[in-house]
Formats: structure tokens, sequence, C-alpha cells
């Protein structure tokens, strides 16, 4: 529980989160309906928007035709979608309350558009918090140590996994590493002193943690248990970072800045929609439709109902998801979800798109003898492309062709080099803010990409790429 001076406030969070923790307990087990919970929650939520000028054009004519017992379908098709620019450029216009009765201000990484104004109210950071430790007390313990790698200054995460742990009773620490040094001394020292046997982060974080210990003669970080946040993380990713690290590696949870987690991990690593907290719908050409547990994908549409400070209404994510309708062994009554990435990040080349998850699942084979590719990026020049890989040992050049064999058929039209490097652009740290295509896959013929690069990163990586191109 939050410490709170004053003492109406204390009890009305109390309160809250007692309320909050039955309705959890209920939906878990499958007792409360979420379509029933959906309309009680979803008129309160609309009240509370009438005071958001973000809806003041549409929503108080709605309230005036009179919204209740309104089929939840019915009345979600009265509602307009809200696209991120849309929220992204009116995110202050969003607010239902003054900005000093929040408790926290926070912004979005601006990886799909400008950074916009993402406040914590005491709800929500209560629903959040208990959303997610209900869950990962189901994985960890109090004797458990976890380190949360997110560099993120005005970000909600770390402060939000932060109150997570402190919720669990487990002891967390959340150290800073510059982007641009990389200098990850300090945190393999406060690994090994103080049994850090939990990660809570990006994998592109972990990566460049791995390989900093890697190149600096340090043995690798052990751990049990991997939390992977804010980037898109396949089966091919889970098992080499679970083979670098001899940990179980889940993807701890998915959501944003602006939502909130949306859904976290059970024990048996299958990622369940807190559908106590959500409406969900998902869209694509046959229009919207509600997740309703069935086998389905498309882009993820979110109402939130635990957001009174800040509602967001009908907003589309831009999050690929599919929808898996067999039941998990875990025993929860929360549909399952899989994330398949954001739309802007399928990389379109010519003879056919490539998804993330596709060519790791090449370049991280199981079946491979030689080193271990610890990361990667891709560099496009005119009709070659250069994987830069960095390994645990020096590979030969058998290993190099067979690597670049392995990954050619996903750029038919392309001629392939695998360019083992000592280390990579900081570039290859960044996933989570600017995105896997962008701090992935470098495209020189493309003018514009370096201007989308934060400057300290664009003048490290262009010298790189230079001394690059000059030994290929």
């Amino acid at each position: 529980m939050l410490l709170i001076r004053d003492r109406k406030s204390f009890i009305a969070a109390a309160a809250r989160f007692e309320q909050h923790l039955e309705t959890i307990a209920e939906v878990f087990d499958g007792k409360l309906s979420p379509l029933e919970l959906h309309a009680r929650k979803l008129e309160d939520t609309l009240a509370a928007a009438a005071k958001v000028p973000l809806y003041a054009d549409w929503l108080p004519m709605l309230l005036e035709q009179g919204i209740a017992n309104r089929p939840l379908e019915s009345l979600l098709k009265s509602i307009p979608l809200l696209g991120k620019r849309d929220w992204g450029d009116h995110s202050y216009a969003a607010f239902a309350q003054p900005i000093h009765e929040f408790l926290h201000y926070y912004e979005t990484s601006g990886t799909t558009g400008p950074a916009s104004a993402a406040p914590k109210a005491l709800d929500d950071l209560i629903v959040n918090t208990t959303n997610v430790g209900e869950m990962w007390a189901r994985l960890l313990t109090p004797t458990d140590v976890a380190l949360i790698l997110i560099t993120a200054p005005l970000g909600p995460a770390p402060y939000q996994f932060e109150k997570v742990f402190e919720y669990l009773g487990i002891m967390s620490l959340k150290p800073w590493v510059d982007y641009i040094d990389g200098d990850y001394t300090k945190v393999l020292d406060l690994i090994d002193k103080l049994s850090v046997n939990v990660f809570v982060g990006a994998p592109s974080r972990l990566l460049a943690l791995i390989q900093f210990a890697v190149q600096h003669g340090r043995r690798r970080p052990k751990f049990d248990h991997l939390f992977l946040i804010g980037e898109q993380t396949g089966p091919a990713q889970l098992r080499h970072l679970s083979r670098l690290t001899g940990a179980c590696a889940h993807v701890g949870s998915y959501g944003s800045s602006e939502t909130g987690t949306i859904a976290a991990t059970c024990e048996h690593d299958q990622l369940h929609l807190q559908v106590q907290s959500f409406v969900l719908e998902l869209l694509d050409e046959r229009g919207p439709r509600l997740v309703d547990g069935s086998a389905d994908n498309g882009e993820l549409v979110v109402t939130t109902l635990d957001l009174p400070s800040r509602p967001l209404l009908r907003y589309r994510t831009g999050d690929l998801v599919e929808i898996d309708d067999k039941s998990c062994a875990c025993g929860l009554a929360l549909p399952v979800v899989r994330t398949q990435g954001r739309m802007q990040d399928v990389l379109a080349m010519p003879g056919g798109t490539v998804r993330q998850e596709d060519l790791e699942a090449a370049l991280w084979s199981d079946m491979d003898p030689g080193p271990i590719v610890l990361n990667y990026m891709l560099l496009v020049r005119g009709s070659m492309i250069t994987c830069m890989v960095t390994t645990d040992q020096p590979p030969n050049h058998t290993w190099a062709s067979e690597t670049a064999r392995r990954i050619s058929p996903f750029f038919p039209t392309h001629r392939i080099l695998v360019q083992p490097v000592p280390t990579l652009s900081p570039l290859a740290s960044l996933s989570g803010d600017l995105g896997w295509k962008l701090s992935r896959v470098l495209d020189l013929d493309d003018a514009k990409a370096w201007d989308r690069l934060p400057r300290p990163i664009r003048q490290l990586s262009a010298a790189l790429f230079d001394e690059l191109g000059k030994r290929t």
C-alpha cells in the first residue's frame, strides 16, 4: 500500500485496493463475467471521461441520449476510435482532473510518435500494481532479488515495477546505465554482491549487458527468471536469452505508458489479458469486434476501465496481437494473448516482408554448434545487406557463411554478408525506445533514416558504419 499522509485519502485508497483485490479474485476464478463487469465499469468510465476536453465534441451528446442498460457492443459503436496521433497531439486534453492532483508525471517513449503526457494518479497506481503483482506472485517469492534495468527518465515502467516488487515484499534495484558509454560494470558488480536472480527489462538491454560482460572478460550474468518487457519478444529470442542466462525467460507483461499493463505472464509463460481493467477489441479490414476469448487476431483497441483520471476510449494501440482460445494450464479464466509486434516494425523488402521473430529464429538457431550470436544489427546499402553480429567467441569464415545462408531467404533480392564486430552501435540497445526496425535495421539508402535518430546516437552510429563500410 502506498503511504499517504492525508487520512481521508489513505482510507479511500485502502478501500479501493480491497475492492480491486476482490474483483481480481472473482475474475481470475471465472466467478464474475467480464461482460457483466465491463457494462458496469464502462458507464463509470464514460462519466469520468465527460470531464475530459478530448471527448467534448461527442461524449456529452452520447450521455444525453442515455447509456444505461445499452448492450456493450452497441455502446462501443457509438464511441469513435482514438488514434495514436489524435491522442498524442492532445494528450494534455485527456486529463479528467487538474495536473496537480496526479502523483507522478510521466511521458510515453515517443517510439511511435511524439512523446505524450502519461501521468499517474493514485487509482491507476493501485490497480496496475495489483494486477501485475497478483500475476507475478505465482512465480516469485520474497527471497528473490530483482534487477530493474530500464533507463527511462520520464517513463513509468521502472517505478511501476519497483512498486510491484514492493507489493510482493521483494527487494529490487534499478541502476542507471547511460546509453552512450554503455558501461555495465556497476550493474555486474551489484548482480554478484546482491545475488540478483530476477531480471526485468527490455531484451535489447539484457543483450547489451551480456555483450559487455563477454567483452570485458566478466562472467555472463545468470538469473532464475527473466521478465522481458517493452519489445517484441518471440519464441526464438526467449530460447536465446534462456540459453545465455540459464533462466526461465518470460514475456513479463505487455502494455504501454498510456494504457498501463494490459497483460501479464503466469507461471506457464502465457500472457493473460487483464480483463478486469480493460475492454478490449480487435480491428482489421473486417472491422472492430470484442475480444471474447475465441481465437482471433488483429490490431488491439483498448478502453481503460480503471483510469478515471485519464480515461482512454477505444484507443488504437498500433500493436498486432493474436488471441489463443486454448485453456492455459494455470487455470486462470483470462484470455491468452500473443503479441506480434508493431505494425510499423514489419520490414518491407523486395520479395516480401520480414518480421523480427522470423529473422531471429534463423539467426539464433539452436542447431548451430559454433559461436553464439549475442546481438545483431542489419545495415542495408544498395543490393547488399550486412548483418553485424557480436559473438561469445571469435567465429571463422565458415561460420559466417553458414549464418548468412540461414538468413538469406528473407532477403532474396540482396546479397548477404555476416560481419562479426567487437561492438555494436548503441542503437542496438534502444529497441524499446526506437522500435525494432529503426534500432536494428538501418537503411543507408534512406536519407531520412539518420535524421530520426537521437543526435548522440546518430554521431556514434555514423562513425561505426563508416568504418564498417571501409572494410566491406
